[in-house]
């Protein structure tokens, strides 16, 4: 009966540490040269359409949001721009060229 229980108590502390400790590990080596999928890593280059537009700022539409935006060129609204940069949130964008 002693046998049984300490197998079953070993069994357990192998499955937890497994669990706990070996598979976030390997998650972590697998995933590291994963590109971001959030946060300013993930906005550049991303393709939006200009909504509103004035003088060198305005709005632009990208993924289901409206972002204020600013360009050194000139923009008209439908115009497609990528994204350069972010700073805070405003982005940084230049025309799109296809």
């Amino acid at each position: 009966m002693e046998t049984i229980i300490l197998t079953l108590v070993i069994g357990f502390v192998l499955f937890e540490l497994i669990e706990h400790v070996v598979f976030p590990f390997f998650w972590f080596i697998k995933d590291r040269k994963r590109k971001s999928v959030c946060g300013v890593p993930s906005m550049l280059g991303k393709v939006g359409e200009i909504k509103q537009w004035r003088n060198n700022e305005g709005r632009v539409f990208v993924h289901g949001e409206l972002w204020q935006a600013v360009s050194d060129a000139p923009l008209l609204p439908g115009d497609r721009v990528v994204i350069q940069n972010m700073k805070g949130l405003i982005l940084e964008v230049k025309p799109w060229k296809e």
